[in-house]
C-alpha cells in the first residue's frame, strides 16, 4: 500500500514518451512498446533482404548484422537513447537487451554466438559518464540468450573526437587504430556478438570487428539498440 501511495506522488515515467507509467508497466509504457519502430531484421538473417547486413559488405566479414529499432530523430527512440546515454538509466539498457535477446533466442540465434562483447568507451569518457551505455544492453542480451558476456575483451585506447560532422572516410580513419584486444586467448576461436548502442556509418563496429578477427576470433556478428 505504501508503494502504491508513493507511486501516486512520484510516478515512474516512460522513457520513450515521458508520460507516467501505469501499474505493472516498467521502463516503457504499453503504447510506446506497440509504436516503437522495430526493424525485424532477425527475420532476414544474413540475406540480401537485410539492409543492415549490406552496410558491411566489402568492408569487414560480419556473420549477422541486426538492430532492435530504427532510429527516429526527435521521436521515441531518440528519447530512449538519450535517457540511456545521458540520464543514468542503466537498467533501461538491460531491459532492452533482455527483450531483444528473447526475440533472437526464439528465432534460434543463441546457438550462433559464444560470447557477447560491448563496444568500450575510453576510460576518460567512462570516468565522466560513470558507465558504458552499451554494457547494459550486452548484459541483457547475454542473459536472454543464455551465453556469457564480458566488457573486458576490448579496450578503446584513443579517445576519438566526435564523429558527427566527419565524412565516412574520416570516421573510419578516426577509429582504425582505436581498439585493442585485452585477452587474446579469451576471444580466439569464439563467435562473438559485438554490441553498440547506435549504428550510423558502422565505422566503429567495423574497427572493433577487424580487431577481433585479427586476434583469432572465428566470426563476428553485430547488433545495436538502434540503427540510423
Amino acid at each position: 500500500m505504501l508503494q502504491d501511495f508513493l507511486s501516486l506522488l512520484f510516478p515512474e515515467i516512460c522513457h520513450a514518451c515521458d508520460e507516467p507509467l501505469a501499474r505493472g508497466e516498467r521502463y516503457i509504457c504499453t503504447e510506446c512498446n506497440v509504436k516503437l519502430p522495430y526493424t525485424d531484421l532477425h527475420l532476414y538473417g544474413a540475406t540480401e533482404l537485410n539492409h543492415l547486413q549490406q552496410r558491411f559488405w566489402g568492408k569487414v566479414q560480419v556473420r549477422f548484422a541486426f538492430s532492435y529499432l530504427h532510429f527516429r530523430s526527435k521521436g521515441r527512440v531518440q528519447r530512449v537513447l538519450h535517457k540511456l546515454k545521458y540520464k543514468g538509466a542503466q537498467e533501461l539498457g538491460e531491459h532492452l537487451g533482455r527483450r531483444y535477446g528473447s526475440i533472437l533466442a526464439e528465432h534460434g540465434y543463441a546457438s550462433h554466438f559464444d560470447l557477447v562483447v560491448p563496444v568500450p568507451l575510453h576510460r576518460l569518457k567512462l570516468h565522466r559518464r560513470g558507465y558504458n551505455q552499451s554494457d547494459g544492453f550486452a548484459k541483457g542480451l547475454a542473459e536472454a540468450l543464455q551465453i556469457p558476456w564480458s566488457n573486458k575483451m576490448l579496450e578503446r585506447v584513443i579517445d576519438t573526437d566526435s564523429q558527427t560532422k566527419k565524412s565516412r572516410l574520416d570516421r573510419w580513419q578516426n577509429v582504425e587504430q582505436v581498439f585493442v584486444v585485452k585477452q587474446t586467448n579469451a576471444v580466439k576461436g569464439k563467435r562473438i556478438l559485438l554490441v553498440d548502442d547506435v549504428l550510423t556509418t558502422g565505422a566503429t563496429l567495423e574497427a572493433c570487428a577487424h580487431t577481433l578477427l585479427q586476434h583469432g576470433c572465428t566470426e563476428v556478428s553485430v547488433t545495436t539498440i538502434a540503427a540510423a
